[in-house]
């Protein structure tokens, strides 16, 4: 549901000018008015959720409950950030590094340090790149080692062990920067370019679901090699790293109506589905990462198509999932390319954040809001 600004304004019980710097900082969302251009309708579950937070009565276990659930940060970062609608590591915006930087560039920059990728002997054939890399990182966990008292050197070298041993089993042992390894190993040569800014842009974004897990798990003293397992094995779920698989059958659907697109929408809309690719709750102007990987590639008519359709009827902008199934559908990529490409860069993240976990030698460990039976009932 969207509320007109009157509406908005009356459940905050704020000013104008806070409704539009929640606006502008990606907490509230918000989109053109059909009726009348000239004003703005926003989503009424920000407005209600930053309007419960500004009552400020609420209890501790209401607000760790929040917390969980795309609320307050919860833990301390130095990594990433989405601020007034722009991704920034380590302060840099993300899109302007895109333009030049590699991975590895990013790695340096996230893992605050020198680093050089290990020789790695070749591994076990596997059926997908992504059933390689799990199983490379179940294997490395389980020849042991722990993360507690390793200093930043160690861990750094011990960062680039495991993102060399992702790599060899996604792409295959090789040498050269990683995104033209990608493009070879994808049977693309020419894609190295678009897949290098793809990666930048999808190497951190804060503390999503996958790296969240990721730091739990070193915070307890486990290896690097065990978080990236974590993060890998959390990030596999529909509503996170393959989501952009979903979109590519989304867009399959509905360029097969090209002429009625809104129709084709409407359809997969009244069977009950998801809309995957569109919006994202930190960005309240349009994803960022979308804009930039979109602006590098020739937009393909069924794509092109399903934005018009998912603006018009859904009022949101397409997200990074969204152009990354736009890219691979550009470049006739294989069906498992999406998950490579973002689970390859989003390594990198998930280490420059168990690297700092590790550093700060706290142990993450929340508590339970007990909602059974009462305790100590007959």
């Amino acid at each position: 549901m969207w509320l007109n600004a009157s509406e908005a304004l009356s459940r905050l019980g704020s000013k104008p000018q806070s409704l539009y710097a929640s606006v502008s900082r990606g907490r509230i969302r918000a989109k053109p008015d059909p009726l009348d251009s000239r004003r703005s309708l926003y989503r009424e579950e920000d407005v209600d959720r930053l309007a419960s937070r500004a009552r400020g009565r609420r209890s501790s276990a209401t607000v760790a409950s929040e917390a969980i659930s795309w609320g307050d940060p919860v833990l301390p970062s130095a990594i990433s950030t989405v601020s007034e609608g722009r991704l920034y590591y380590r302060g840099r915006d993300a899109v302007e590094l895109a333009t030049t930087a590699m991975l590895e560039d990013i790695a340096t920059l996230l893992w605050d340090g020198a680093w050089s990728l290990p020789a790695s002997p070749p591994g076990p054939v596997a059926a997908t790149p992504m059933a390689a890399a799990l199983a490379a990182l179940a294997a490395r966990t389980a020849a042991g080692g722990a993360s507690i008292g390793l200093g930043p050197w160690q861990l750094r070298n011990e960062a680039a062990g495991v993102l060399g041993g992702v790599a060899d089993a996604m792409l295959g042992v090789g040498a050269g920067p990683l995104h033209v390894r990608l493009a070879h190993s994808l049977g693309r040569p020419d894609s190295a370019g678009v897949l290098r800014q793809a990666l930048v842009l999808l190497a951190d974004h804060e503390l999503n679901a996958s790296t969240f897990a990721a730091r739990v798990a070193v915070s307890t003293g486990a290896s690097l090699s065990a978080g990236a397992l974590a993060g890998l094995a959390t990030f596999t779920g529909p509503r996170h790293g393959t989501a952009a698989s979903a979109v590519l059958a989304l867009a399959l659907d509905i360029g097969l109506l090209a002429d009625r697109p809104g129709d084709g929408l409407r359809e997969w809309l009244g069977e009950g589905r998801i809309v995957p690719g569109f919006g994202h709750r930190l960005y309240g102007r349009g994803d960022v990462r979308a804009e930039a990987l979109l602006g590098a590639i020739d937009v393909p008519p069924a794509f092109a198509t399903l934005a018009l359709a998912g603006e018009d009827l859904l009022g949101e902008r397409p997200n990074v999932d969204f152009a990354l199934a736009a890219l691979c559908a550009t470049y006739d990529l294989p069906p498992h390319a999406p998950a490579t490409i973002f689970a390859l860069a989003r390594t990198v993240g998930w280490l420059a954040h168990m690297l700092e976990q590790a550093g700060s030698g706290q142990l993450i460990r929340p508590r339970a809001r007990y909602v059974g039976p009462a305790v100590g009932a007959a």
